[in-house]
């Protein structure tokens, strides 16, 4: 049995919870809850050394990183793959999920906005104003790819579900609960609603989890 070390509203697990039922593969929750601070403690740092979900457990060990997580899946489950197409697509598809996964989240996952209100002191209104200051810049970005490809489908690049979608849905979701205006990003917005349209995402979201309390 796979194991996922989840937290319901961090979007690099939900990228992986997008990942796995895409795959059809069945897989064990193990709530790790990031507002008690569970992902600092020794038992859930002997199993991920950085603190961080998500983490998943295969039979040969357990590995972190939601990109890397996701690539593992696609390796092992190649139908329907993630990084489609020729190395220059496939390129293109790993850049969109990394401007996502490498540049948006890490500036504005929990652990940096706790450090910036617990620790510097930063009020409610200055960290919102952080947060939608760096997604914008980030979705203006991706917003403009999308129209440079120009794919023509209804996902980031053509008619297939790729590791850019997995990446940007989980990301769109986040904006809107912090209450960003998404009106300057029209491509942005209808692949995020093509593929809640489907059973893999829908599964997937925050509010479906168990934990989802």
């Amino acid at each position: 049995m796979i194991t996922l070390y989840d937290y319901h509203r961090s979007t690099a697990a939900y990228r992986v919870r997008i990942a796995l039922n895409l795959k059809g593969l069945d897989y064990h929750q193990a709530r790790v809850n990031l507002l008690q601070g569970e992902e600092a403690g020794d038992d859930y740092r002997a199993i991920n050394p950085q603190g961080l979900v998500p983490a998943l457990a295969v039979e040969d060990g357990v590995l972190s990183q939601s990109l890397a997580i996701c690539e593992y899946l696609d390796e092992l489950h190649p139908d329907p793959p993630l990084l489609p197409g020729d190395a220059l697509q496939r390129a293109r598809i790993r850049a969109l999920a990394q401007t996502v996964a490498c540049d948006i989240h890490p500036v504005n996952n929990l652990r940096i906005l706790s450090y910036l209100t617990g620790t510097l002191g930063v009020d409610e209104g200055q960290k919102r104003a952080w947060y939608h200051h760096w997604i914008d810049e980030g979705l203006r970005a991706i917003e403009q790819l999308l129209e440079q490809h120009a794919c023509g489908g209804p996902y980031c690049f053509g008619d297939r579900i790729t590791l850019a979608d997995l990446c940007l849905v989980p990301q769109v979701y986040n904006a809107r609960r912090f209450e960003l205006d998404l009106t300057p990003y029209p491509r942005i917005v209808a692949i995020d609603r093509q593929c809640l349209g489907l059973d893999a995402f829908e599964r997937a979201r925050p509010e479906n989890q168990p934990d989802a309390v």
